[in-house]
């Protein structure tokens, strides 16, 4: 069965295991989801993260964090989708519950949170929504 929004599927997964409690989610690997795990880390979402295999069967561990036994990442989605593409200019980023979320841009410059893509003046294409 092939998958048809593999970045849904990522962030599926990584709310199913911060209401499970888990320590890691493990994905399966492709560059944009490295760029996106990066900026969780960058923002302090997440612990760590690797990447493990080799091949076809490489996949990314993300290490959870968890603060008071709750986990960091309260609420996490998707805004675009591949039938639905959403865009905006670096003036038109969104604001996440009022500055406490952030919003993750695939831009030119790469993919980059929207505090980055404002102070760099870029826009693109929001992938996600977390808080």
């Amino acid at each position: 069965m092939s998958m048809q929004d593999p970045i849904a599927d990522m962030l599926t997964r990584i709310r199913n295991a911060g209401m499970a409690g888990k320590k890691e989610v493990s994905v399966p690997m492709s560059k944009m989801k490295s760029a996106i795990a990066e900026v969780l880390k960058s923002e302090g979402y997440i612990a760590d993260y690797k990447e493990v295999g080799e091949g076809v069967a490489k996949e990314l561990i993300l290490q959870l964090k968890y603060r008071n036994k709750r986990a960091v990442i309260e609420g996490i989605e998707r805004v675009s989708k591949p039938s639905c593409r959403i865009y905006c200019g670096s003036e038109e980023i969104p604001n996440v519950r009022n500055g406490l979320g952030i919003v993750i841009l695939s831009t030119p410059k790469g993919v980059i949170s929207g505090r980055v893509a404002a102070s760099e003046k870029v826009g693109g294409e929001i992938l996600c929504k977390l808080w």
